[in-house]
């Protein structure tokens, strides 16, 4: 794991096309089938009631686990050999060391049914090259190479079997440090430059015939890409082969080229969820997906189940990693946690297991909110000092109880601002309290704004408030977000605003550009209104400056819709978009 926006720009757009074009095929190669509405609501059934899964970091990188040649090693410590330039040979010395003797699959297994989680994720490949399973396309794997000698992929799928999880595999498609014809973040210390390699034999000898591996021998429920670096067809023959063997095995975005069954934001939350699109937040515990030793920045309880309310509230799932150890075992500190979670779901999994995106715009500041036909559970983060809690909705309300205690219903009654509901003094939980407002028929938000003006008559246009329309633009970034791989000029970006005080505002935009990409130009659309801009080069993708548009005029208060839309791209990606900010004229 861990994606940067200038490898997506400069790898996966500047790979010589014909250096990756695909030769003689060892599989016959079809157009995977197009399937029905129908047919796909059944296949991704399971994975859409889910909600909760556990993502597994595990491979022989747990050894140093995060140190090397007596020095920490910053980044993720499934990311050492790269960051620490380890040669290849240096690295393949790890293997012999690798014996996790204290692993038990049934024990990760009940750990993960104790937490409430639904379906498991585990690296059977990640970007060092080594496979976690018998592969007879590379002897490079944890039974030929090790002294432990057995298959984790087979015992887990057996024990998660067993528990009613559902397993599925991370496999590293296209980066893999220890071929010397990889592509895309390559091994460049050891091997070659990307123009003396040859990415099909790696792609033939290897990468292909070990995702048919995991797709014929252990029948997954879903495979897990990262970073696409290949052409249409050769993620269509990824997912040929795979159908060929799971027909219903569910498949994320990152195989490449549109061909994925959901999105897969990485260390962040959408914060309007991502409409129309079935996503998956994968996040970690600490800070690292890899085990590292000294990594103890692990969130709270209470963090890690209000990502996972936030996740459900917006219609997406949540895909938690642990790092085991090199013995095999999974940390005590993120064991304690999902047990913890895993409690918590117990009383409550039904406001949170089948639910979908609850209905209102933008999330009410006590909380989140769920639902389901008739009825919309209400996560109450912070309790009402008044005894008292406004739901900003329209519609028919006919009983309101706490999830807790059904028996007993709320008052509750209408207005103007939407329905006020009486609560006790206190919580029934610290973290999140349910609180079930049963419906018939249809109820409407209130307020359909995301972002509302500010006091002092400024509105703020952050990236995290805004929905994301296309395929390719999405967010990035850990502490300061922007929309970045903007590669496509059909895509834009867009805010629901709700103005109090309209007037002059001047526009500016708060952007980066590689010098490879300047030119690019677009237009700030608000109604019949637009206003445009030219994108200059910052110096990097990393460097941001302030661009001012100009003045644009609003005429009357109520919420409106302000986009970003390219209008002309001549280079790798329009921009990198932190925030556009209109403020109020003071002459």
């Amino acid at each position: 794991m861990r994606v940067f926006i200038r490898c997506l720009l400069i790898v996966g757009l500047l790979t010589n096309a014909a250096l990756i074009a695909p030769r003689s095929s060892l599989w016959a190669f079809q157009t995977p089938p197009t399937e029905s509405k129908e047919q796909r609501d059944a296949r991704m059934g399971w994975w859409r009631e889910a909600r909760f899964g556990m993502f597994i970091h595990w491979g022989i990188y747990a050894l140093p686990a995060g140190t090397y040649q007596g020095k920490r090693v910053g980044g993720a410590g499934e990311w050492i050999m790269h960051d620490a330039k380890i040669p290849v040979a240096r690295y393949e010395t790890f293997a012999p060391q690798f014996n996790p003797v204290k692993f038990r699959a049934d024990e990760w297994a009940a750990i993960a049914q104790a937490a409430g989680i639904k379906y498991m994720v585990i690296t059977a490949k990640h970007c060092d090259g080594f496979a976690m399973y018998k592969s007879t396309a590379s002897k490079y794997n944890i039974v030929d190479a090790t002294p432990f000698k057995r298959d984790p992929l087979a015992e887990l799928s057996t024990a998660c079997a067993a528990r009613g999880i559902r397993l599925g595999f991370y496999y590293s498609h296209c980066w893999d440090w220890h071929e010397p014809n990889a592509t895309g973040l390559v091994n460049d210390w050891d091997f070659p430059p990307l123009n003396k390699r040859n990415p099909d034999a790696y792609f033939r000898l290897k990468s292909l015939p070990q995702v048919e591996e995991l797709a014929a021998h252990y029948k997954p429920s879903l495979i897990w890409f990262d970073v696409p670096d290949l052409t249409r067809q050769r993620s269509e023959e990824f997912m040929t082969v795979i159908k060929r063997h799971v027909p219903d095995c569910i498949v994320n975005d990152r195989i490449g080229n549109g061909l994925g069954d959901y999105a897969t934001p990485e260390q962040f939350i959408p914060a309007g969820g991502m409409q129309g699109r079935d996503w998956e937040t994968c996040m970690t515990i600490n800070d690292t997906w890899g085990y590292k030793s000294y990594d103890t920045n692990f969130k709270s309880t209470e963090t890690l189940l209000r990502n996972l309310i936030d996740i459900a509230s917006k219609g997406g799932n949540y895909l938690l990693n642990v790092g085991p150890t090199a013995e095999g075992l999974i940390p005590e500190a993120e064991v304690q946690r999902l047990k913890e979670m895993g409690g918590w779901l117990k009383v409550n999994g039904e406001a949170i297991y089948g639910t979908s995106a609850g209905p209102l715009m933008k999330a009410p500041a006590w909380g989140r909110v769920t639902q389901r036909p008739g009825k919309l559970y209400l996560h109450v983060f912070d309790w009402p000092a008044t005894g008292k809690l406004l739901l900003p909705i329209t519609g028919n309300v006919v009983k309101a109880y706490l999830l807790t205690a059904p028996g007993r219903t709320l008052a509750f009654s209408a207005s103007d601002d939407g329905v006020e509901i009486r609560v006790p003094a206190k919580p029934v939980d610290p973290i999140a309290s349910v609180i079930v407002v049963e419906i018939h028929g249809d109820v409407r938000p209130l307020d359909t704004a995301r972002v509302v003006q500010g006091a002092d008559g400024t509105i703020r246009l952050a990236v995290t408030d805004a929905e994301i329309v296309g395929s390719g633009a999405r967010l990035f970034g850990d502490r300061e977000k922007f929309v970045g791989y903007w590669v496509n000029a059909g895509d834009y970006v867009e805010w629901a605003v709700k103005v109090a005080r309209p007037g002059d505002f001047d526009v500016v935009v708060n952007y980066a550009c590689e010098p490879g990409s300047a030119g690019s130009e677009f237009k700030l659309v608000i109604g019949d209104k637009s206003i445009g801009g030219k994108i200059s080069s910052t110096g990097s993708w990393d460097d941001y400056r302030l661009l001012t548009l100009g003045t644009i005029h609003l005429d009357r208060p109520g919420t409106i819709t302000i986009a970003v839309k390219p209008t002309k791209k001549p280079g790798l990606a329009v921009m990198n978009l932190r925030s556009v900010t209109l403020r109020p004229r003071r002459d």
